[in-house]
């Protein structure tokens, strides 16, 4: 009958087993319990002689295999603990900062270690966060925004207390007359500059025809350009117009002049190429020289003052992109008007000339000057550099949009004007400073000679509408050669991108162009006042 026993003893067996696996988890749990203690803070390594003892007994009642079964699991759990415990101490920075993560209740290790008095609080070598070896490499977004915050607080009640004291200020009658026929003979040179292009393609079709000479080409060219000039200019003196219709028309001017200066370079570049190509039949390079109207057209009217037969090009015009862009120019432009008519107007009307009195008050409105002109300085970069030319490169699909480099960041007065304004820069490299080169003028000659031609038209372009020639913007202008030399020599000798900043940023400020600006300002409002 031992085949009807046979079922009894297995039972039995499985009771014997069932009820050694349960004093197991409870002998476990026990020694969990005491190994962590009441507050669970008890290290891994305080197992006694009763857990030993406990572990034999399980040995007996689970059998040989099992029992090294679970001495492997222990030693396994011990294994991980001890890997918690490093874990643990990497983590004891971020729980003395606040920084640990709220564990949960249920987690797959057994042990909870929390930052010991024992654990070491300092690790490894640092730097503050604000020391000169770790100052670039922190990020400084707060401080940014707290410089915002200050400087939104602090002019919003420069505007409080301005608009208390004088009230609004704001009249179109200085910007715009259009009220007046005055401004119109401005209007309508404006447009008829653009009959001047027409004339430069007659002179090339006809030159690519060879139906005039070289020498024709060139005096004819001259002619175009030099009208270029004049013909605003005579328009404007002869015509009492608002200040701000004549700094456009002469701005329209020096740019329809350059850009013919830069048509007739280069077509005659591209003959001079051609010719010697003609003339070496082994030459391997591609000179195809021709004269289109559409070429031409759209080269009026990009935001570029280099002539060439083909540029990069977009593929689509983003609408919504230019709305958007055109809405943040108005409300720039608004602002820009804001500041002259609120702050610099009043200034200038209850002051002296800076250069005559005092020279301790002189400083005194100087300085008092030089911060909203600086405003309206930026927002006038803002507003044509950054927004108006992306509108116009936006709606001709033009491509290279490199309009202006991180000038904010020049260490000298040299990196400046090679970056603030590519257009001008581009087209005094291209046919000034590079043609000067090749003619064997020297480069300090040249650089001399780019920077003569800038204060020429810098002149033109404040002095014809105020209708005063005091040569300011001239003599700022050319006060930059010296200025290039000097910061190079401080840059050269500090070898600080900190203090070559500092120093552009202190000359550009108040000793630069908005130098220049302020004085014409003035004596535009000495003008009007005494003409009153």
């Amino acid at each position: 009958m031992a085949i009807m026993e046979l079922p009894e003893s297995v039972e039995m067996t499985t009771t014997a087993t069932t009820s050694g696996i349960e004093n197991l988890n409870s002998d476990l749990n026990h020694s969990v319990r005491r190994r962590r203690g009441s507050n669970g803070f008890e290290a891994v390594s305080a197992i006694d002689s009763s857990d030993a003892n406990t572990s034999e007994d399980r040995r007996d009642v689970c059998g040989s295999g099992a029992g090294l079964e679970t001495v492997n699991e222990r030693s396994k759990s011990v294994g991980e603990s001890s890997d918690v415990i490093r874990k643990e101490e990497d983590r004891n920075d971020n729980v003395a900062n606040g920084e640990e993560s709220k564990s949960t209740e249920t987690t797959t290790t057994p042990f909870k270690f929390a930052y010991r008095a024992s654990a070491p609080a300092h690790r490894r070598i640092k730097e503050s966060p604000l020391s000169s070896d770790a100052i670039f490499k922190q990020s400084h977004a707060g401080l940014f925004n707290l410089c915002v915050v200050v400087l939104i607080a602090v002019n919003s009640r420069l505007i409080i207390e301005n608009l208390m004291k004088y009230g609004l200020l704001i009249r179109a009658g200085f910007w715009f007359s259009s009220k007046s026929l005055r401004d119109w003979p401005l209007l309508m040179c404006c447009l008829s500059l653009q009959i001047l292009p027409l004339a430069a393609f007659l002179v090339e079709k006809l030159s690519l025809q060879r139906r005039l000479t070289e020498r024709a080409v060139v005096t004819l060219h001259i002619t175009i350009t030099t009208a270029a000039i004049l013909y605003p200019v005579l328009v404007i003196l002869g015509c009492d117009s608002a200040f701000l219709s004549g700094v456009i028309l002469m701005l329209v001017a020096c740019i329809v002049w350059m850009k013919l200066v830069s048509y007739a370079h280069t077509n005659h570049d591209m003959r001079q190429l051609a010719k010697s190509t003609d003339k070496d039949e082994t030459s391997d390079g591609d000179y195809s020289y021709d004269v289109s109207f559409k070429s031409l057209a759209y080269f009026m009217v990009a935001p570029t003052l280099c002539y060439q037969l083909s540029y990069p090009r977009t593929p689509c015009i983003r609408k919504g992109w230019v709305a958007r862009q055109f809405i943040k120019l108005v409300i720039f432009t608004g602002l820009m008007g804001f500041i002259i008519e609120q702050y610099i107007n009043p200034i200038v009307q209850n002051s002296q000339h800076p250069l005559k009195g005092n020279l301790l008050y002189a400083i005194e409105r100087v300085l008092k000057l030089s911060v909203p002109n600086l405003y309206v300085w930026l927002c006038m970069f803002y507003c044509f550099f950054h927004l108006w030319l992306n509108i116009l490169a936006e709606l001709l699909c033009f491509g290279d949009r490199e309009f202006y480099k991180d000038w904010w960041n020049a260490k000298t007065i040299d990196e400046y004007w090679r970056m603030w304004n590519m257009p001008v820069h581009k087209w005094m490299v291209r046919h000034i400073y590079f043609p000067c080169l090749r003619n064997g003028i020297p480069k300090g000659v040249a650089i001399l000679i780019a920077f003569l031609v800038s204060a020429v038209f810098h002149e033109l372009c404040i002095a014809v509408p105020c209708r005063l020639f005091k040569w300011w913007a001239f003599s700022g202008i050319m006060f930059q050669v010296p200025l290039v030399i000097l910061t190079n020599f401080l840059q050269n000798k500090f070898q600080s991108s900190m203090v070559g900043n500092m120093m552009f940023w202190c000359f550009f400020c108040i000793l630069g162009q908005p130098m220049c600006v302020l004085l014409y300002y003035h004596d535009v409002m000495n003008r009007k006042s005494s003409a009153r």
